[in-house]
């Protein structure tokens, strides 16, 4: 019928003709932790599609954190932050990740994506710009949308470009650069280097999303200031509570002052639930190991480096990543989804990457990896890859 809303639904059959050759990859139904190897239809196979960067889903003090929480507080809080939503627990969390972050303070939102669109909408107006990088996340493009700021896109990790777009602004207005610290599908990171010395330059302040750096950069984990050296001149960082940390969730570590305007203008953390007990518990947990337990980090670094030297020799392409998320570039997307099938046959779980996440001609298989993945877990997807990648032609 002309003009009925839901015809763009009925139109939608593309997931279906993907069903229809057996190749269809996504919503796939995982019955056990989320740890080195997973069920999936009843047989064991290894994972490396997971964030959880330092292996803690199911470590022993993270699940003690959440029980304990909800034996004393309950499974939720019935309300926002703004009104009757704040535990003692929300607090000692956040005063607890402002401390490892050398930051004045932070704040809790429900999910990473809401601390985006709540943070970028909420800090900036019609009257702003916002200049992000043109591979920033799904959530900072949402939150510049929502924010009514003039918004300017930049070229990839290309810090002359995001110059020239910082000269189009007009003086005297607001300036906001918004970057991941490490991007999700490319694995590269943000030059900070050379983006700090240009947020001096035009009086601009900036936004790092940490989701993928949190626990996995910098000498300490505090992310990719710290592995830079510019903590101090970062403004805001992002980060979420489900890859390193574990769970769910998301905060932004900031000065007292963005923390507080934040606190009653930032729509999504007002008008949302707050985090449950279960959260709180567990995410303070992991924290203290991310703290205490350094040899995480040091055996994540080890394992990116065997892997990415394993894929390059062999023959594959994995771009400019430099951490733990490697990917493996295939081509084209039929080719992509043969091999994500082949591999999950196989015993190996992977993402595959196609439009309109990369260009039709450019699909990739998104891996990425544990501190707690085994040698011989990593040599076994290794030879499933090697042989796989010459079966497809793409080694």
């Amino acid at each position: 019928m002309k003009g009925d809303l839901f015809q763009k639904c009925f139109d939608f059959t593309e997931a279906e003709k993907v069903r229809q050759l057996g190749l269809y990859p996504y919503f796939t139904e995982i019955s056990s932790a989320q740890e080195t190897e997973v069920i999936i239809d009843g047989k064991k196979v290894i994972m490396l599609g997971s964030n959880s960067y330092l292996g803690l889903t199911y470590h022993p003090k993270v699940r003690q954190g959440a029980i304990d929480a909800i034996e004393k507080y309950g499974t939720g809080c019935a309300g926002s932050r703004f009104l009757n939503g704040t535990l003692d627990l929300h607090r000692e969390l956040e005063e607890k990740l402002a401390e490892f972050l050398h930051k004045d303070a932070a704040l809790l939102f429900s999910t990473g994506f809401q601390t985006n669109l709540g943070v970028i909408a909420g800090i900036t107006n019609k009257d702003d710009f916002i200049i992000a990088d043109k591979l920033d996340h799904a959530s900072i493009v949402d939150g510049c949308k929502l924010s009514y700021a003039k918004t300017f896109r930049f070229n990839h990790n290309n810090p002359e470009d995001l110059e020239k777009k910082l000269q189009q602004v007009p003086e005297g207005r607001g300036k906001l650069i918004v970057v991941d610290g490490v991007f999700s599908m490319e694995g590269d990171i943000a030059p900070l280097d050379k983006i700090i010395p240009l947020k001096k330059k035009y009086g601009a302040r900036i936004l790092v999303d940490d989701a993928h750096s949190v626990g996995v950069l910098g000498d300490n984990g505090r992310g990719t200031s710290e592995y830079f050296g510019v903590e101090n001149d970062v403004d805001i960082i992002m980060n979420t509570f489900s890859k390193s940390f574990a769970s769910l969730g998301g905060y932004v570590a900031a000065s007292n002052e963005v923390i507080e305007y934040l606190k009653h203008f930032s729509r999504p953390l007002i008008f949302s639930a707050s985090l449950p007990p279960s959260v709180l518990g567990s995410v303070s947990a992991a924290l203290d190991i991310l703290k205490s337990e350094p040899w995480r980090r040091k055996r994540l670094w080890e394992i990116t480096e065997y892997m990415r030297k394993g894929f390059n020799d062999m023959g594959f392409h994995t771009g400019d990543s430099v951490t733990p998320i490697i990917p493996v570039r295939i081509g084209d997307m039929m080719t992509t989804f043969k091999m994500r099938k082949m591999l999950l046959e196989n015993g190996v779980f992977v993402n595959p990457v196609v439009p309109p996440a990369v260009s039709p001609t450019d699909c990739l298989i998104r891996t990425s990896f544990m501190a707690t993945h085994t040698n011989d877990q990593l040599d076994y997807v290794l030879d499933k890859f090697n042989n796989i990648g010459k079966k497809l032609g793409v080694i």
